[in-house]
């Protein structure tokens, strides 16, 4: 068993025309959709094998978007998957997700939501032509729990990414020790082309190394944490694991 032999592969983008004649949009383009609580899956690869967006400077193409898997329960771990696709692979709609030793392979956005997950020693696997992104959180108020904490995790593969963009106005996302290879866009961050949301984003790291890790081009609205300020999203306590992860 493994991840190369277990493959559940859809191809059905956001502009595709369902039965009853309505375009299927992004969230129904999800090859697998998962809804339950406590959903857990390993060695399993989840993909969405449309072909591959026309490229563009940095902005999701409409009509593009091709999710492989879309997470919209709360209590989810995934142990070494791979989540395979190009524009918005990774739909991580809402919940408490835990992805550790994944594979995640995209363009554009290719880890989107408003869960609150962690992402841990996992690769993220870039297959840009020429700008891209990789999330896109869209936290939109400070009351929200949301975000996406990135922990060892490995930057590999093609173009020129941003770690991320600002989908909603509070959006948050934390990059710690992680391996950032040069294919990072040296500003880091994107505001989604409002300049308002760069006053309310969190978007940080810490510790990381690697060619893409240098913050000295950073947009100045980034930041590079402290210890005490990443320690929240460092551990598995970022989604409450302590109450309901058993490993």
């Amino acid at each position: 068993m493994g991840t190369g032999r277990t493959v559940i592969t859809w191809h059905s983008r956001a502009s595709d025309v369902d039965a009853s004649g309505h375009q299927v949009g992004t969230f129904y383009s999800a090859s697998v959709a998962v809804e339950a609580d406590y959903f857990c899956a390993s060695h399993i690869t989840f993909e969405n094998s449309a072909p591959a967006a026309p490229p563009g400077a940095g902005g999701a193409q409409v009509g593009q978007q091709a999710v492989a898997l879309r997470l919209s329960g709360d209590k989810t771990m995934l142990y070494r998957c791979r989540i395979l696709g190009t524009q918005d692979t990774l739909f991580d709609n809402i919940g408490r997700h835990y992805l550790y030793n994944c594979d995640i392979q995209g363009s554009i956005d290719f880890i989107f939501g408003n869960a609150r997950s962690l992402y841990q020693g996992c690769t993220l696997h870039a297959v840009a032509t020429s700008y891209g992104a990789i999330a896109a959180s869209q936290r939109s108020s400070p009351a929200e729990e949301s975000g996406f904490s990135f922990v060892g995790c490995r930057l590999t593969g093609s173009g020129m990414l941003y770690l991320g963009r600002a989908w909603g106005k509070y959006s948050r996302v934390v990059y710690s020790y992680c391996d950032l290879s040069g294919i990072v866009v040296p500003q880091g961050w994107s505001d989604w082309g409002d300049q308002s949301r760069t006053k309310t984003v969190l978007f940080g790291e810490y510790s990381c190394k690697g060619p893409g890790a240098s913050t000295a081009q950073r947009v100045p609205w980034s930041r590079a944490l402290t210890f005490e300020e990443a320690r929240p999203f460092i551990g598995r306590s970022f989604i409450n694991g302590e109450q309901w992860l058993r490993l």
